[in-house]
């Protein structure tokens, strides 16, 4: 019997790695070809260590465009992905707190409706949502990408909110009520608290769900200072002339690295918002 479980266990790890390495295949040859002189990419791409390093589409990518770094992509990103963050983070809360301890008329009807916009794909509103911002005078500006995040629009994280609150139990509220405490004092001295792994979960998934939004940026944003780097990388594709894939595959990589950071260092709190729902017994 240990004979057969170690087996199934070596037969298991085996096929994991494989899979995982059938995964993260593309990621690893993307990284590898940066390294490589653009003219021989393609012409090796049956081969993942490059005949010459060099450093060179590094150098050329981070030059940008028409005297624009690609600093100023990255910075770009940033603040569209910090800023839209701060707010869906804060109005999710909010909202959560909201369904999970306050009762109100057309509760069940308003819950009902952000379960609904969970299952609407995002196609669905892109034709109104234009035509709402444009006559706003939005387009061609940040706001579209992240004033709406501060109205609670992503009902997934809301969800989440509200499983962490329903397991805080509400005797702590009753007992914060006797000694005085307001429904926004509970929320922020008691609630946001208890809720920590929610909220960095939510932090996590928003900020690298904004920082890898191309869609968005492509439809409201016209300048190329204005460009974040999702909306960036496609520049150095050219159909018209040659395209500097080299650049392209070192400034992708680039771009990666924040969020590979921002799980390394949040993987506990990411689990822990995850799998768990509110207090731990």
């Amino acid at each position: 019997m240990k004979t057969t479980r170690k087996i199934s266990t070596v037969i298991y790890h085996v096929l994991v790695l494989g899979f995982g390495l059938m995964m993260i295949y593309p990621l690893i040859w993307m990284v590898m070809s940066s390294f490589k002189e653009t003219n021989t990419i393609f012409a090796t791409a049956g081969s993942l260590i490059p005949e010459k390093f060099t450093l060179q589409n590094y150098i050329n990518g981070w030059k940008g465009f028409a005297k624009i770094s690609f600093g100023v992509f990255f910075k770009n990103s940033l603040f569209i992905s910090i800023v839209a963050t701060i707010g869906t983070v804060i109005s999710s809360a909010l909202v959560a707190y909201g369904f999970a301890r306050c009762e109100f008329k057309g509760k069940k009807l308003l819950f009902s409706a952000m379960l609904i916009s969970m299952m609407l794909p995002a196609q669905v509103l892109m034709i109104p949502q234009y035509l709402w911002y444009q006559k706003l005078g939005w387009v061609g500006s940040y706001l579209p990408l992240i004033v709406p995040y501060f109205f609670a629009i992503q009902g997934f994280f809301v969800y989440l909110m509200i499983n962490f609150i329903d397991g805080i139990p509400r005797e702590l509220d009753e007992a914060a009520k006797i000694d005085g405490c307001s429904y926004y004092t509970i929320f922020s001295k008691i609630i946001l608290p208890l809720i920590s792994p929610a909220l960095i979960t939510a932090g996590i998934f928003s900020f690298m769900w904004r920082w890898d939004d191309f869609l968005s940026a492509l439809l409201y944003v016209n300048e190329s200072a204005k460009y974040p780097v999702s909306l960036a990388l496609k520049l150095f594709c050219d159909p018209g002339s040659s395209s500097d894939y080299g650049a392209m595959f070192a400034m992708a990589f680039l771009s990666v690295l924040p969020a590979v950071i921002m799980f390394i260092f949040f993987q506990k709190y990411l689990v822990e918002g995850i799998a768990t729902s509110g207090l731990k017994g």
